[in-house]
């Protein structure tokens, strides 16, 4: 299916796409700018209003995450094992360090102004992105894991990492000598996201086998017990279940709602607190890879991008859709009040 055959609905395409698959994509928390990764071995910027590549930056090897330090500058992980920082502007390149297997995340927390990256070398590293100047000179501390990081996320102090293995592992930024919890996924087959709530209070994790887990922080019987999972990017037809894995989760700034992306091609969006699907997008033209809502909520991002599930085949051409967000889709609906006795 072109571009040209998609209803508007999808979205705006940007141009100038990556020309492999799309590792991750996330906007600017202070503006419209978006920045790509891709296994193309390019760091992208683009202006996703203008709809206007404004920058690239080339790589040795495929950048597996990327991550703004502020709308001058970004950091990207490499597949070679190098953790850099570009400046947009001038394209001037450090690098803070490496680990020794390719870098698979990087976050920037402004909590702690720290740049946190998880490799498959199993260990989480903490850098100072001012301590450049030399390599490893910015290493704040080295902290093993008991698998490779497949994804982690942030929310104020509170790292959450998830590793092969189905291993969790909570972090506070201010003490990393130990995890503050250690835990087992919820969910029976391989981590592919994991994404903390935007009120700190949990986090959503998702599997290759179509499910998301809702899960909280506090380990008090009465918190637990709000936890729960739910099945979704599946399909059925006469009778047999096709499961898709569950790559991208992005919650609404505003409203703490959450978007999830499949393998399926499409993009749904949850109201979690009542266990509502609030809204399913016309499918894209291929594996939803990445996701990200601007910190205004007004716009989503969405990788459309082959992720390489059934081997290599010929697939859709990697695109990147900006959608102009509407209240309807995001906004948790209220309850139905009992109907008043006559």
């Amino acid at each position: 299916m072109s571009a040209a055959t998609l209803p508007p609905a999808g979205g705006r395409e940007l141009s100038r796409p990556p020309s492999d698959g799309i590792s991750n994509l996330r906007f600017s928390n202070h503006s419209d700018l978006l920045l790509v990764s891709s296994w193309d071995r390019t760091l992208r910027l683009y202006d996703a209003g203008a709809n206007a590549l404004k920058g690239e930056f080339a790589h040795a090897d495929p950048v597996l995450d990327c991550c703004f330090h502020d709308d001058s500058s970004g950091f990207s992980a490499g597949a070679d094992g190098r953790v850099r920082r570009f400046v947009f502007a001038s394209g001037k390149e450090d690098i803070l360090g490496r680990h020794d297997s390719p870098v698979r995340c990087v976050e920037y927390s402004y909590a702690a102004g720290q740049v946190i990256t998880g490799s498959w070398d199993k260990t989480l590293k903490c850098w100072d992105p001012r301590g450049s100047g030399g390599p490893d000179r910015a290493l704040v501390g080295t902290y093993p894991l008991p698998e490779r990081v497949y994804s982690l996320s942030l929310v104020g102090y509170r790292l959450v990492v998830a590793t092969a293995g189905r291993h969790v592992n909570v972090y506070d930024l201010r003490n990393m000598s130990q995890p503050e919890q250690r835990r087992e996924s919820s969910l029976k087959y391989q981590t592919r996201c994991v994404r903390c709530y935007p009120n700190g209070t949990g986090y959503a994790l998702s599997s290759i086998e179509g499910r998301v887990a809702m899960e909280f922080f506090d380990l008090s019987e009465a918190a637990q017990a709000k936890k729960y999972a739910f099945k979704c990017h599946r399909k059925s037809e006469a009778g047999r279940d096709t499961v898709y894995p569950v790559n991208a989760i992005a919650f609404h700034p505003i409203y703490g709602t959450f978007a999830t992306g499949g393998c399926d091609g499409y993009v749904n969006v949850w109201d979690g607190n009542n266990k509502k699907r609030l809204y399913q997008y016309s499918k894209y033209p291929t594996s939803i890879a990445a996701l990200s809502f601007s910190r205004d909520g007004r716009l989503l991002a969405i990788a459309s991008s082959y992720t390489f599930e059934e081997g290599d085949t010929p697939h859709e051409p990697d695109a990147i859709f900006v959608r102009n967000v509407n209240e309807v889709e995001v906004k948790p609906k209220p309850k139905a009040l009992p109907a008043p006795p006559h």
